[in-house]
């Protein structure tokens, strides 16, 4: 539109009823550009420039270039090495294996137990129970990697320094029958009897039980402190599941539990608090059960459930990745890896040719030890490769030397410590 042309149509070209005159060179160009384009609404005549460049291509190019793919982990599906472990108790509500932190695996064959040091593979035998007190039922490490429980059939726990093969203490007067279930939280030790009873000990004193757990109608075969420290669970052959507070305990009767779940249909003995949330329990039920169930402890509420299809004896998660591991019996006794929380099936481990009762976690968290009624002790490379897993803690490492990036992390660290002493959250996930 042509305002100035318009304005002097209207105030000066039609005075005394003249007519514009229609060979207006004007006209005729106003009225070829419309013809022209009629029917080229919003069509560009001339190419558009061509822009400048800003960015060299080599740039922009790295920077919009699509991320690869992370290659899938290679999970070896034979186990690394394999060791005699007879005369092995095949009983589904005992604990007769655990990794401690220095390194050195126990296991209870029979009577006796045995240290395997995995640095240099050398086995040696800690103590050998006689047989009015024996067999021996449990194995728990202290955290410190040095000191060990043993449970024992005649209802008592026995406290060994492995470095100087000593005994140092006898726990009696806690249960009527069989420990077969131990946990350490700090130098609180926390026994599971068949009595159905649960007693916290404090090692350090003379009058060694402070608390005890109510709950359980049968024996407790599954006992696993929170990271926290400031929850526990507890599988019995009853079927319950219990979740303790220890804030809620008191030492002068017996304390009532957070939560009784009485989802599982089998025995509960296989039980794993995820290392990424502090409040969520993985627990794995018997032969008539056969399902991992997920619960929120704070609320008690079930979040997931899986049934494997056969007995689940075991869980272990991976400290770095969001995998769980479990051990199964009848009838495929396999190891199953799971993605978590699709929890589809990455890789199915085989090798047992009994159901695999007990498993074991190495320090680093890569390697799994598997011991099996088979009579057979297996070690799996499931969780991932130590060197690998160094290199990410040096490379971490690294930056915290940068003075920026140390700031931040000592930033974080307080944030996450105050998170944890207001609501027990273990981490930010």
């Amino acid at each position: 539109m042509d305002f100035d042309f318009a304005h002097y149509m209207v105030t000066e070209g039609m005075k005394g009823n003249k007519t514009p005159a229609t060979n207006s060179p004007y006209l005729k160009q106003l009225a070829e550009i419309l013809n022209m384009n009629r029917t080229r609404i919003l069509a560009f005549k001339n190419k558009p420039s061509t822009p400048v460049e800003g960015i060299p291509n080599e740039f922009t190019s790295a920077a919009f270039q699509a991320k690869p793919a992370k290659p899938p982990r290679h999970i070896p599906q034979t186990s690394e090495r394999t060791l005699d472990a007879p005369d092995i108790v095949d009983d589904y509500y005992l604990n007769l294996l655990d990794w401690g932190s220095s390194n050195v695996l126990s296991i209870a064959l029979g009577s006796t137990v045995y240290l395997w040091d995995a640095s240099n593979g050398s086995t040696s035998k800690l103590v050998t129970i006689d047989d009015e007190n024996g067999p021996v039922t449990s194995v728990k490490w202290a955290p410190d990697g040095r000191h060990i429980a043993i449970g024992l059939n005649n209802s008592y726990v026995q406290l060994w320094d492995t470095r100087v093969n000593q005994l140092l203490r006898t726990l009696r007067g806690g249960h009527q029958s069989r420990v077969g279930a131990l946990d350490w939280n700090n130098h609180i030790l926390t026994t599971g009897g068949m009595d159905g009873l649960i007693n916290n000990n404090d090692v350090r004193v003379r009058m060694h039980i402070v608390k005890t757990y109510r709950g359980h109608r049968q024996e407790v075969c599954g006992l696993k402190w929170s990271a926290s420290g400031r929850q526990l669970a507890s599988g019995g052959n009853d079927n319950l599941l219990h979740i303790w507070d220890r804030s809620k305990a008191s030492s002068n009767s017996t304390t009532q539990w957070l939560h009784r779940l009485e989802d599982h249909t089998a025995a509960v003995k296989a039980l794993a608090w995820s290392p990424f949330r502090d409040n969520l329990l993985a627990s794995g039920g018997g032969a008539s059960d056969r399902c991992i169930k997920f619960w929120n402890s704070h609320s008690g509420t079930c979040v997931n459930s899986i049934d494997t299809g056969s007995q689940v004896c075991a869980l272990l998660w991976n400290k770095n990745e969001r995998e769980l591991l479990s051990s199964h019996g009848f009838t495929q006794n396999q190891l199953t890896l799971w993605k978590y929380p699709s929890m589809v099936k990455m890789a199915e481990l085989t090798g047992h040719t009994s159901r695999v009762l007990f498993m074991a976690q190495s320090p680093d968290g890569c390697t799994v030890a598997s011991a099996a009624a088979d009579e057979t002790l297996k070690f799996w490379n499931v969780f991932g490769n130590p060197e690998v897993a160094k290199q990410q803690v040096h490379f971490f490492e690294m930056l915290i030397t940068i003075p920026s990036l140390r700031c931040l992390v000592i930033v974080l660290s307080e944030i996450i410590s105050k998170q944890r002493l207001f609501n027990g959250l273990g981490n930010f996930s």
